[in-house]
């Protein structure tokens, strides 16, 4: 009877001891969040009030982010998770895709362009400025070649140009000059001028006419001796020099006398009126890139796109390290820890080690356990003795 008393006895304390010691544990585990506020009596703080976690949500959240920033988050981190050539492979395919369907393979004409960027009628615009140019460039070429005289207009070179042509001139002219002189027509010619001579001076004429007999043979003889004069030495320096006296009178005499009645405003009107037909500024804005560039995706893709993207990737590189610090990581999980409510952090963690949790409570109902049958024991062999 006394060895079940004893039993009884042991399983008793083994029971009391699991209690207390998985009661205990139950209760730690929920001192670290409970309560969530601080409790008072009267102005008196009850102890251990609020919870570890909460009482120390500060320190938590400055650990956090330390944490973050230098085991998580670090610039190795963010180089070997996204700066790869995967990644910049991607990155490269990602941008070429929406450059060709936002932009170079878009419907959207130079126009609409232009009014996304928030600027309006622009063809009109850009017409009317031109012809404005246009119109101050031509006034004042009117005024320059008006305002001088040749010499002063004409640019030296063109004018050497010239001075070195005459001979050419003299050559060519009285090349022509010969050429007509021996054929039919420049015959035909004398023979007028001749008659017509011959009749201006009456009885004289008539009297020319019979010693020479027939117009024609006279005007054979004219014709010869024209073209031997032509043809003679002295005449081309003849006919040379008086064109370079010319050249040189001429050079002297003011463009707007020389230019006097010429209509100017109708020239000016012609220019005008071409440059708006050839420039036809709406036409052209009302067509799309890839009317103007149809190999554009492929250059792009090429030349621009895998250049553009490699330094991006570069850049962010060298200045990773610098831009994490700006982003100053620690106080933004910092401040979104002390935004979180207790509860949302004791969710967070329960969420995480419930199960560990509830193991500690059991392990401790357990060790109580084992202590009261120990302490039975103990009792036991005390009063044995």
């Amino acid at each position: 009877m006394k060895r079940l008393d004893f039993i009884w006895t042991l399983l008793f304390m083994a029971f009391i001891g699991a209690l207390i010691g998985g009661l205990t544990n139950h209760l730690a585990i929920k001192m670290l969040f409970r309560p969530h506020e601080a409790k008072y009596i009267g102005k008196w703080r009850l102890p251990f009030t609020p919870g570890l976690i909460p009482r120390r949500r500060d320190e938590l959240a400055v650990q956090l982010g330390k944490t973050v920033t230098n085991y998580l988050l670090t610039p190795e981190t963010f180089r070997k998770k996204l700066l790869t050539p995967s990644m910049e492979k991607k990155a490269e395919q990602f941008i070429q895709q929406k450059l060709e369907k936002q932009i170079l393979h878009s419907d959207k004409t130079l126009n609409d362009w232009l009014k996304t960027a928030g600027a309006s009628n622009v063809g009109g615009k850009a017409e009317q400025k031109v012809l404005e140019l246009l119109d101050a460039q031509l006034s004042a070429v009117r005024m320059k070649l008006t305002s001088g005289s040749v010499e002063e207009v004409l640019p030296e070179k063109w004018r050497s140009e010239v001075e070195r042509r005459l001979p050419t001139i003299t050559t060519y002219i009285l090349g022509k000059s010969e050429a007509y002189f021996a054929s039919d027509e420049g015959k035909a010619m004398f023979r007028k001028m001749i008659d017509d001579f011959l009749a201006s001076k009456g009885t004289l004429g008539s009297m020319v006419n019979m010693l020479f007999g027939e117009s024609e043979s006279l005007v054979g003889k004219v014709q010869k001796e024209a073209l031997k004069f032509v043809g003679a030495p002295g005449t081309y320096d003849l006919l040379n020099s008086i064109i370079q006296k010319e050249w040189e009178k001429l050079q002297q005499r003011p463009v707007g006398e020389l230019l006097n009645g010429f209509d100017w405003d109708g020239l000016f009107n012609s220019i005008r009126t071409y440059a708006v037909r050839e420039l036809d500024l709406e036409s052209r804005l009302n067509k799309t890139i890839r009317d103007y560039w149809p190999d554009g995706a492929e250059w792009t893709a090429v030349h621009i796109t895998p250049q553009l993207v490699q330094f991006a990737f570069e850049q962010a590189e060298k200045q990773m390290e610098q831009s994490l610090g700006k982003l100053k990581l620690d106080d933004m999980v910092k401040e979104q820890v002390d935004a979180f409510p207790v509860s949302v952090l004791e969710d967070l963690m329960l969420g995480i080690s419930r199960r560990e949790f509830k193991m500690i409570t059991v392990l401790g109902a357990l060790l109580g356990g084992l202590i009261g049958i120990v302490q039975g024991l103990i009792v036991y062999v005390t009063n044995l003795s």
